[in-house]
């Protein structure tokens, strides 16, 4: 018998700024020793949950508990429980790595003895032991979001949040600090709260992922479990009449989930492939004229579409592109 602790545990969290449900409320929890992440576009709630977590927010409504404190009644017990990074930098310049770990450490009460081996041990973890005495200002982007890092770990946090951990950085440094990500998760048995708009970094990353739009989780389960609720294979369709088409699309026995969209349908089915003459056979029977047909397996970018309508970056067009695989690059 598996016994599932939790860690984290929240119940109709909500936060509303004026009349706006900035976070609506949610109800999850995050297990001990997971790596668990909120996947939404920017906007959808991801760092405001944040702040509520890391007691930085009041919630408006709801309730959360953190390694068995209460954010709102007991804040200074959450906040000795956990580390954080968020998505602006908060390091001096000024200082060496180093020193802002000391001043770090200070802050929490750490002693002397115990801060040098503990900086030593962070610093080694996310391979910046050798440039402890460089001022940070000299630092690369990757180096400061990994220095970030460390310095999130210096008190031995159960719970560290790491918002948007990768933004702005290139493909290299990014798949360096999942690595670093995945180390201390493992290493340090500390439990991971990640929020991302990257599809390919929550696959990578994360046990679970809970899929936020709009203040609201539209899903939560692991990548695996909601991909199988998308289907084996993915058929996307752009074709006219798509009504038409989907009418009796649905109603074939083989078809697990079809769903319309702007300008083309998803189809999931099992043996894509062996399906889509069968579908363009049927649509020539109905008058239907076929743009284009392609089959792929899902991506998280399909469970987004399929739970919220839309892709992510619909919302967030700059920043994600770039990460999608090659086959979503330039659709609508």
């Amino acid at each position: 018998m598996v016994i599932v602790v939790s860690i984290i545990q929240t119940d109709h969290l909500t936060k509303i700024f004026d009349d706006v449900h900035a976070v609506d409320a949610i109800s999850f929890s995050v297990e001990k020793g997971e790596i668990f992440g909120f996947l939404g576009p920017n906007g959808a709630g991801k760092t405001t949950t944040i702040k509520m977590l890391t007691t930085l927010l009041r919630p408006t409504k709801g309730k959360a508990i953190i390694a068995d404190a209460d954010i709102k009644t007991q804040r200074n017990k959450v906040r000795k429980s956990i580390g954080v990074v968020f998505q602006e930098p908060a390091l001096d310049i000024e200082l060496t790595g180093q020193e802002n770990l000391d001043y770090h450490a200070r802050m929490y009460g750490i002693p002397r003895d115990l801060r040098k081996s503990r900086i030593t041990e962070v610093l080694t973890l996310v391979d910046l032991l050798q440039k402890k005495d460089k001022l940070v200002k000299v630092y690369s982007g990757g180096m400061k979001r990994r220095l970030e890092i460390a310095r999130g770990l210096m008190h031995r946090p159960k719970v560290l949040f790491l918002d948007e951990p990768t933004l702005g950085l290139d493909a290299q440094t990014r798949h360096a600090i999942w690595e670093y990500v995945k180390r201390l998760n493992k290493e340090e048995e500390t439990t991971i709260f990640l929020t991302t708009h990257y599809m390919d970094e929550a696959e990578y990353l994360c046990d679970r992922v809970g899929i936020i739009d709009h203040g609201k989780i539209r899903v939560l389960d692991t990548i695996d479990h909601l991909k199988n609720v998308v289907g084996n294979d993915v058929i996307t369709v752009s074709c006219s009449k798509q009504e038409v088409f989907q009418s009796h699309v649905q109603n074939i026995s083989w078809v697990k989930n079809i769903k319309h969209h702007d300008s083309f349908l998803t189809i999931g089915v099992e043996k894509g492939e062996e399906k889509i003459p069968v579908l363009i056979t049927m649509a020539q029977e109905l008058g239907i004229t076929v743009h284009s047909i392609s089959v792929h397996k899902p991506t998280l970018d399909d469970v987004f579409l399929h739970f919220t309508g839309h892709r992510i970056r619909s919302q967030d067009e700059n920043n994600v592109a770039a990460t999608l695989p090659p086959q979503f690059r330039g659709r609508r």
